[in-house]
């Protein structure tokens, strides 16, 4: 085996023939032409003249025999592979999985023992087989893919190249034959390729390219270090304080990303390492949800240097414009600091700052005004001991002072400011500091008994000690406020912790919001209110003017004019609070999830909007499901019975008596079928309906299952019956019993090689009778058992000009309407079996 692993070069289509297995012969014949060792491991041409042609010339290495279900299939040959030891492999289809018994379950699998043996592989996958994008093909398509690849291993791919068609030419591709057999372009057509789902798949398949152009870029840049910004695409940052003014600096970011075709908008938040940055939760949570609204993404990033983390973030995310608001602070306070706006457009290099102007400008940054740093009783305690302390202290030394110096009196008096600082924080401290240097100025600096001081150093050990005692006041006061400030976010961030907890656990998002924020905060009511009409300068206490959308306690509120504590989400919600007012710094709390809220709302109703569009979409799908499929099935009969009967109409030609009987025989053949389609279709809409006539009577199993097998026509000789002569009657319609029968069979009939017969058995099982349809054909995964009886579905696309994909479904719909089941299980040894379980007739019953 070679050290060196090889080289996986992908092309990736957005569908079914835009000429990827093309594009890879193609290169495979370039390098072959350039001496390189070339073979084919394994290529689909799909019966395509234009594909199978680039075959010759280049060797193929000969497949791998599988036999399953006694069925033979053919598979990529590993180890022939690995053994001719090319320079170069082409292996399609890369999401393949391979027949039970190989080696490996995907073909994904075989390409990576290749590439180990140090073989270069050049390989085919569609978008919709991408794992990720899985489920999103699905529903821009209506069908399901079964086979997937892991995004992982295309995106470690040394190359993808994307062979791309525009949606017009593929079709055009498609209705010349080139793609499919010309007796399935018109399904295909009014199906999965369609104009709308075609441009879908190619936009996904585009940005998934592009996606991963951006990872190899960054890759790129980090590995060589580049910190500069190179403008591959562009990309908007735009800065949120958390103001009020973030509204106006999202939307005008958002304007300048749309100037150019898929840029990208970026919001993010600089928070203080400290947790201490003083930002409204509220304004933000309104903003996030506008930017995720306008196709951006919300970042949060930590930093003490608001502009330094700012450029380190755009700088990381290639970042080519930066949008900032303009300070708010005044001009006053700008002549101390330049501001985050003006550094950072100094330091942003490369990168485009945009300052835009809001209506907070020059408003000062709009905080709320500090609360006390320490308790009502500490603060009184610190009067009563700057007020009764310092005049104490006085007394006590003064009877001292001839043998007291100055320098021994001041540090008694700043002990006792600091404990007044500890206990009454800043401004009794300050008061007991300027007390206390009156006091020693007159009973302790001479000439004592006046206030003046005669040595100039005594003045400055005086002021030393005041200044000294004030920043001692202010350092104990800043402390302890910023306890408090963080004792406050601690207990906030418990509070959102607990709230978001019991939405991500499942509960209802908008109900538990509410009853967690009333019980959280001890409220009586939580009323979420919307207004019915346009909004008036005086509705804020009109019952008429709003109505209740969700209300957790009682009584709730009617208007917010009624409310203890009400906060304004947007122009038509409103978040009303009864049971008490709340202080400044809860609110902030219930505001944040007042935006929450609005959130959960909006969700809950386009959750609801979309399970009302899911029955409207299914029925949509059923009906173009049906055109589809009975254009084709009502043609078919009807061209072989209008060409008998104008064959048996024209006087020109003197047809034999044997073929006068074999026209009207295939007219009679021809009209039958469509007979059955329309009783299929009738019987179908009557069962939607709920108003499918039945006629339940007790039968024996035993005459109904002969007479089926001869409504089967030329297929009854394929069909074998064994059904016991002493089994109890059933209680159901005996023409519907035969109809499922039938439609049962002929499809066992359809998928059974012609050297087999399907059998028919019965037998008793408790309370039911179980008659069993055994055929021997490929079978049927178990998880697509229930997908075989949807309307119009043929599992894995097999021998689509036959039926229309109705007779299942129809079948377990006329079982489950007389009572009974009809249901799949593997056949043992290969094949699959279907079951239909009847009711026993109460007299029958043991």
């Amino acid at each position: 085996m070679s050290g060196a692993r090889g080289q996986l070069r992908i092309y990736l289509g957005a569908a079914p023939g835009v000429g990827k297995t093309y594009a890879m012969l193609d290169e495979g014949h370039r390098r072959l032409a350039r001496g390189t060792d070339v073979v084919v491991g394994l290529v689909e041409t799909h019966d395509r003249p234009r594909t199978a042609a680039l075959l010759e010339g280049l060797e193929v290495v000969p497949r791998r025999t599988l036999v399953h279900r006694g069925a033979s299939f053919t598979e990529l040959d590993v180890d022939a592979v690995i053994a001719r030891k090319p320079k170069l492999a082409l292996i399609d289809e890369l999401a393949h999985t391979n027949v039970p018994g190989s080696r490996n379950a995907k073909r994904w699998q075989d390409v990576e023992e290749i590439l180990e043996a140090g073989i270069d592989v050049i390989s085919t996958v569609n978008v919709q087989h991408l794992e990720s994008l899985n489920d999103v093909v699905q529903e821009i398509t209506g069908v399901p893919q079964r086979e997937t690849v892991p995004d992982e291993v295309v995106r470690q791919a040394d190359a993808v190249q994307l062979v791309d068609m525009a949606p017009d030419a593929l079709r055009r591709r498609m209705a010349h034959g080139n793609v499919y057999l010309p007796e399935k372009v018109d399904a295909a057509l009014s199906n999965y390729f369609r104009v709308g789902n075609l441009t879908a798949l190619r936009e996904l398949a585009l940005l998934w390219v592009a996606g991963k152009v951006d990872d190899q870029l960054d890759r790129y840049r980090a590995e060589h270090g580049i910190a500069g910004t190179w403008e591959a695409r562009e990309r908007v940052v735009v800065a949120l304080t958390g103001g009020p003014e973030g509204d106006t600096l999202v939307r005008r970011a958002a304007r300048i990303a749309a100037r150019t075709k898929g840029a990208d908008l970026l919001a993010v938040h600089v928070t203080r390492s400290d947790g201490l940055d003083g930002t409204d939760p509220a304004h933000l949570a309104r903003q996030r949800a506008l930017v995720e609204s306008l196709g951006g993404t919300y970042h949060q990033v930590v930093g003490d240097s608001v502009p330094r983390a700012l450029l380190d973030f755009a700088g990381g995310v290639n970042a080519t414009q930066l949008v900032l608001g303009a300070s708010r602070r005044g001009r006053f306070a700008q002549l101390f600091s330049r501001g985050v706006g003006v550094t950072t457009t100094a330091l942003s290099g490369s990168i485009d700052v945009h300052m835009i102007t809001h209506g907070e400008v020059g408003r000062g940054a709009g905080r709320d005004r500090p609360r006390a740093a320490l308790t009502r009783r500490r603060r009184i305690a610190g009067w009563a001991m700057a007020l009764l302390g310092i005049p104490a202290i006085t007394a006590l030394l003064a009877p001292l002072r001839d043998d007291l110096k100055l320098s021994s009196a001041i540090l008694v008096f700043l002990l006792m400011v600091v404990c007044v600082a500890l206990a009454g924080g800043m401004w009794p401290a300050v008061t007991a500091a300027v007390a206390g240097f009156m006091l020693l100025n007159y009973y302790f600096t001479p000439p004592v008994d006046r206030f003046t001081i005669a040595d100039p150093e005594n003045l400055f050990a005086l002021s030393a000690y005041v200044l000294v005692a004030v920043m001692v006041s202010a350092v104990v006061d800043l402390a302890a406020r910023r306890t408090r400030e963080a004792a406050r976010a601690s207990a906030d961030a418990e509070v959102l912790s607990t709230l978001a907890g019991h939405v991500l656990r499942g509960e209802a998002a908008l109900a538990s919001l509410l009853a967690r924020l009333r019980e959280t905060f001890g409220l009586a009511s939580v009323t979420l209110l919307e207004r019915t009409g346009e909004p008036a300068p005086d509705d804020r206490s009109e019952p008429g003017a709003w109505r209740i959308a969700a209300t957790s306690g009682g009584p709730p509120c009617a208007t917010p004019g009624a409310a203890d504590t009400d906060v304004v989400i947007d122009r038509d919600l409103v978040l009303a609070a009864r049971g008490r007012l709340l202080d400044a710094a809860d609110r902030r709390v219930l505001e944040a999830f007042a935006a929450e809220a609005a959130v959960a709302l909006r969700q809950e109703r386009l959750r609801r909007e979309a399970d009302l569009a899911g029955p409207l979409a299914e029925a949509d799908r059923m009906r173009t499901a049906l055109l589809a499929a009975v254009s084709h099935d009502l043609r078919t009969p009807l061209a072989s019975a209008r060409i008998a009967v104008d064959s048996l109409l024209n006087t020109e030609i003197d047809w034999s008596e044997t073929d006068r009987r074999e026209l009207l025989a295939t007219a009679e053949e021809s009209l039958a079928k469509l007979d059955r389609l329309v009783a299929n279709l009738l019987d179908m809409s009557r069962l939607q309906a709920g108003v499918l006539g039945l006629a339940l009577e007790p039968v024996a199993v035993g005459e109904i299952v002969p007479r089926s097998i001869d409504d089967l026509g030329p297929l009854s000789d394929r069909v074998e019956g064994d059904i016991p002569p002493d089994l109890p009657e059933v209680v159901a319609d005996p023409a519907l019993v035969e109809r499922i029968l039938v439609n049962v069979m002929s499809n066992a009939v359809r998928y059974t090689p012609a050297d087999r017969r399907v059998l028919v058995t019965a037998s008793s099982y408790g309370d039911s009778v179980e008659v069993r349809v055994i055929d021997r054909g490929p079978g049927v995964p178990s998880q697509a058992h229930d997908r075989i009886f949807m309307p119009f579905q043929r599992l894995g696309d097999r021998d689509n000009h036959t039926g229309v994909g109705l007779g299942l479904a129809l079948s377990r719909g006329l079982a489950e309407a007389m009572g009974g089941t009809l249901t799949p299980e593997e056949t043992p040894g290969g094949g699959l079996t279907m079951i239909l379980t009847l009711p026993i007739a109460s007299g029958e019953r043991a």
